[in-house]
């Protein structure tokens, strides 16, 4: 079984920083396909940031050079430093872990983010 756990949220004033931080358990695969995705009330779910399949780093054009993606692969966490944070950014934050070559992935249950203005 893969266990995967968002924590971190909360609420927070305009301006203000957070940082979620997300545990994936698992023995079965090796994770290289780390993510966060979001999806404010009434719109679709989208990526916020995440790591490709060489490791480098992806960011949604409205996050960059607020919000930083970083992991510990030994530990198997990944984590989302967010800052400057917009009322825009408020939205149920989701990780995504899985495994490129197998083409698997798995979703945590999400964690709320509410951006107060």
């Amino acid at each position: 079984q893969v266990q995967v756990a968002e924590s971190g949220g909360g609420l927070v004033q305009n301006g203000g920083s957070l940082r979620l931080s997300c545990a994936a358990s698992t023995m079965l695969f090796s994770i290289d396909l780390m993510a966060w995705h979001r999806q404010a009330p009434g719109k679709q779910r989208e990526l916020v940031a995440g790591y490709t399949s060489d490791g480098s780093t992806v960011y949604a054009d409205s996050v960059k050079g607020r919000f930083t993606i970083s992991r510990d692969n030994a530990k198997n966490m990944v984590y989302l430093q967010m800052n400057s944070l917009k009322p825009e950014d408020t939205a149920v934050y989701y990780c995504n872990v899985g495994n490129y070559l197998n083409g698997i992935n798995y979703w945590g249950k999400g964690t709320l983010v509410t951006v107060s203005s």
